[in-house]
């Protein structure tokens, strides 16, 4: 019995590793430049917004090629995707340019970003706020706007959004961009 119980023991150690679950893959540590890089394009995302330049073009340029840009009113789930690929992402970084522009404009301040490694590249959660420059009594009014996970994908061109939410969780957002609130919620 005793030999019985050591015989299936060592088959048990054998075929051990062959039954483990897979592991994912390994997730190289980020480096210090990858940090450095990626807080880079968080605020690059911010200006390049911010001063609309390029019709649209620098915007894209901030994204893979295939990258998607979304919303959601909860963190970690239930995106919308209103943006999808280059050509959509240069109309819509295009879109608040020219005369057109809002008077009183809003600036983004993306602040305390959480940056960690996947298998695939990063990922961050971060918190979005406006500053709207307001001529009337009330001065500068700074807005929480939720904030934005990102997934990041390095290129041969660097660190690139390979997607972005806009997690604002006190907005109802619609399926439609069209239905984006206004940009100068001081306003209201």
């Amino acid at each position: 019995m005793y030999r019985l119980i050591r015989r299936l023991l060592a088959a048990a150690l054998i075929l051990a590793p062959l039954a483990a679950p897979a592991q994912p893959p390994e997730t190289a540590p980020l480096t210090a430049e990858d940090l450095v890089a990626i807080r880079q394009l968080m605020d690059s995302y911010a200006q390049t917004l911010d001063r609309c330049t390029n019709n649209g073009q620098d915007y894209a340029n901030l994204f893979t090629a295939d990258a998607t840009f979304g919303v959601s009113s909860q963190w970690g789930g239930g995106a919308k995707i209103w943006f999808r690929g280059r050509e959509e992402l240069v109309r819509v970084g295009g879109s608040g340019c020219g005369p057109q522009r809002n008077p009183t404009p809003s600036y983004h301040i993306n602040i305390n970003p959480r940056i960690w490694a996947t298998p695939d590249g990063a990922r961050a959660e971060s918190t979005l706020l406006t500053i709207t420059n307001d001529t009337n009594d009330r001065g500068d009014v700074v807005h929480h706007e939720g904030g934005y996970e990102d997934t990041f994908e390095k290129t041969a061109d660097g660190w690139r959004f390979k997607s972005r939410v806009h997690v604002w969780p006190e907005i109802e957002w619609t399926d439609r961009p069209q239905d984006m609130p206004p940009r100068n919620l001081a306003d209201e």
